[in-house]
Order: C-alpha cells, then structure tokens, then sequence
C-alpha cells in the first residue's frame, strides 16, 4: 500500500464463509469543488477478502495498514473516544468483541439484506454495464431501463442461497432459498478431493469432465435422446450417478471430475430453482450475484443451462 494515501470509510461483510472487506483509498490530500458546492476528494475502492475461519488473517491486514483508524464516531453521539465501522453479515455479530478486543473499534452493524439489495439497486441505476447475460459462451451486456427494473428476482449465492424478490428502493422480500450454495461446494469439496480454498477447488474443477462420474439421459437410454419428454442424451439424469454402479471407491476417481461434477450440481440446483421461483411470482427478469459466480465461464454457464432449461 502507497503509504502516501490517505485511507477512509472501512467497512466489512463478515459471512460463514468468507469476509469481505472494502476500504476507501483518497490520492493524496487533493480534492476539487463540484458544480453544486460540495468538496470532491479522488480515490479508489479497494477489496480483499479472506476465509472467516481464518479471521486472524483479517485482523492482522487490517492492523498492519491501519485500517481501523479510519472508523468514524457514532452518528447517534455515542462516546468521542470510541470508533465505529460499519459492518454486515452474521459474523458482525459474532465477531464484535474479537473486533474490540484486538483492534478498539465497535461495529455499527447494517442489516444484511438491506445492504445487499440497497447496493444492487445502486448498481443497476449507477454503473453502465454493469448487469449482463451469458449463454453458450456469449457475454452480452444489459442495458437498464430505471422505469422498467421492478420486480426482479435477486438470487445471492454466498455459503446459502437467498431468493428475493426486489419490487423497489426498499422493499424486498425473501421468498425462497437453499441450503446449498458455496459453502456446500467448499465443504463436501474439501472432504472429496482434499483442497484447501475455494480458489483451489475452483481451479481444479476447469480440469475436469463431469461426465465421468454423472449419469446422462444418454447412459440410460443407450445413447440416445428421450425425445418424448424433451430431454437430450446429455442431460443429467443423475449427479454423482455412476457412482453407484461402478463398483468404485473414491480414490478410483479423479479429483477435478469429482470437483466438476460438485460444481455442475450445485449451479443446477440453484438455477432451476431461481427458474421456478421466478415463474410462481412472474417475474421477467433475475440477477444472480455473490462470490460463489466471481465471473466464472462454466458456472455462469451452467446456471444460465438451468434457468433456459424449462
């Protein structure tokens, strides 16, 4: 870190699985006035992120470039001396006395789901391509219509999944969810294959073929399409299906077709029930957001498989 930059606004979203901190990095001490009066000061967001099971890791980058002193006093005129910093997610509550006993800053805590979709809204109004489809490969960005957005179905994938259903500024529901999201590949991954981090798991899968250890329409019906009901001889019948007739233990398989089936799994699940729940509410449109997607091809891919699917 450029020790001539002036560091400001830390916040954090401290999850099952992972904690993602977000911090503001001014350029110096230059600032310029706007249109409107108001004093404009140039800098950069900057990320990082670190397992929650490794908090100490956390704690200590924020020590080390000294982070905490950024926080702010309580807006509702708590005590002078102590320094506030915004934070989210479950571990905000977890977590608080670890935060002051290391550091001497209190959180002032924002609901996660507030924040989530107070931020998507921002971001579909705000940055220019910034939503976009992708199918077969293609990438394709969405332009935003501000008075056509509502309703939409947002679906976070982090360690769960969380359904909403987004109707404006502020008004939100969660209808749906799954227990299997991120945190079930990085778990039954870890127990399968013996990565450590999700990036490895994540890298592991790209080398693998899924058809290895799932079985398709095809395995079932000699190869061919069961056209009668739509389905094509590559369809998943059944992850993990072959498994049961190989007459193999786990060690007969390779780890990134084990890793690559995991990952087809769960982005189908999670894909076809996005789908359903947007045909109960009728609603037009999803974004899919979180960690667990990061911009990846094939989980992209497969998740847009499952929703086109039907």
């Amino acid at each position: 870190m450029d020790s001539t930059q002036k560091i400001s606004h830390l916040a954090l979203d401290i999850g099952g699985t992972l904690i993602k901190l977000v911090y503001f990095s001014a350029n110096g001490d230059y600032s310029e006035e706007s249109r409107n009066g108001c004093s404009v000061v140039h800098g950069k967001l900057c990320f990082a992120k670190f397992e929650t099971r490794k908090i100490d890791d956390c704690l200590e980058f924020i020590r080390f470039n000294i982070l905490h002193h950024s926080g702010v006093q309580h807006p509702n005129g708590a005590a002078h001396d102590k320094l506030y910093v915004k934070a989210t997610g479950g571990g905000a509550f977890k977590f608080a006395d670890l935060f002051k006993e290391k550091l001497g800053i209190l959180f002032d805590k924002e609901d996660e789901m507030h924040s989530l979709v107070g931020g998507v809204n921002f971001l579909l109004k705000t940055v220019p391509r910034e939503a976009f489809t992708y199918l077969d490969g293609q990438k394709e960005f969405v332009e935003i219509d501000h008075n056509d957005l509502y309703p939409y179905l947002l679906v976070n994938i982090g360690s769960g999944v969380s359904m909403i259903k987004v109707d404006g500024d502020g008004k939100y529901e969660r209808i749906s969810g799954t227990s299997l999201g991120g945190g079930t590949f990085l778990g039954l991954g870890k127990l399968l294959t013996k990565c450590k981090s999700f990036d490895e798991l994540l890298e592991l899968s790209h080398h693998g073929n899924n058809r290895v250890i799932d079985m398709l329409v095809g395995d079932i019906y000699g190869g061919t399409d069961y056209s009668k009901i739509g389905l094509s001889s590559t369809a998943i019948a059944s992850s993990f299906g072959k498994a049961i007739s190989d007459g193999k233990e786990l060690e007969d398989y390779q780890p990134e077709d084990v890793a690559r089936s995991l990952l087809r799994m769960i982005s189908n699940n999670i894909g076809q029930i996005a789908y359903l729940n947007a045909l109960r509410f009728g609603l037009k449109r999803i974004f899919f957001g979180g960690f667990f997607i990061r911009g990846l091809e094939y989980t992209m891919d497969t998740i847009s498989v499952a929703v086109h699917f039907w």
